[in-house]
């Protein structure tokens, strides 16, 4: 049996020594989706060459054996910025009127899912952040609801819609405290 137990983290503050771990646990993740053009990993590999660019950018990577099983990964946002420009409706100035953390990602193996391993990802990247609030998309439809709901048992809200690109289906966007 795969326990999270196993799994060792680390932190990445440089998208060139992540980069190739990272696409390489996104295929696997996003396997069934990899046909659909947001989705493709050419697509992937150019948001996140962007992402590794921006302000605030960290990865969180989990390990097994010296193999990537999982990933989260985000940067700093500001009021103004596109992300916040895409919601709708505006988000409250309580949530922009600061820097915030945009989680971007996160994916776990098949295997190390419903170990605990997304949620000892997640709380990593948090907890070396100093931004007061963290925001994610979510696409409601994923899971069949379940990748939303889990969010919202990690204290996420539902704030609004997005749409990031043509391609990209709506998503909801959430938003809790980050500690």
């Amino acid at each position: 049996m795969t326990t999270a137990a196993a799994v060792k983290l680390r932190t990445f503050t440089k998208l060139d020594a992540a980069r190739g771990d990272l696409i390489d646990v996104y295929a696997d993740v996003r396997a069934a989706l990899l046909h659909l053009p947001n989705y493709s990993i050419t697509t992937f590999g150019e948001r996140l060459d962007r992402h590794g660019s921006e302000p605030g950018f960290m990865a969180v990577l989990a390990y097994t054996d010296g193999h990537p099983i999982g990933y989260a990964y985000g940067n700093a946002i500001e009021r103004g910025d596109r992300y916040w420009q895409r919601t709708t409706p505006a988000p409250a100035d309580e949530y922009t009127s600061s820097p915030a953390v945009a989680l971007k990602e996160i994916g776990v193996r098949e295997p190390w899912r419903k170990t605990g391993t997304a949620r000892r990802i997640h709380d990593a990247l948090l907890a070396a952040r100093d931004e007061p609030y963290v925001t994610l998309m979510v696409n409601p439809a994923a899971g069949d609801g379940k990748v939303q709901a889990l969010y919202e048992s990690w204290g996420y809200e539902d704030i609004g819609r997005s749409q990031p690109s043509p391609a990209s289906p709506v998503l909801t966007v959430m938003i809790r405290v980050t500690r």
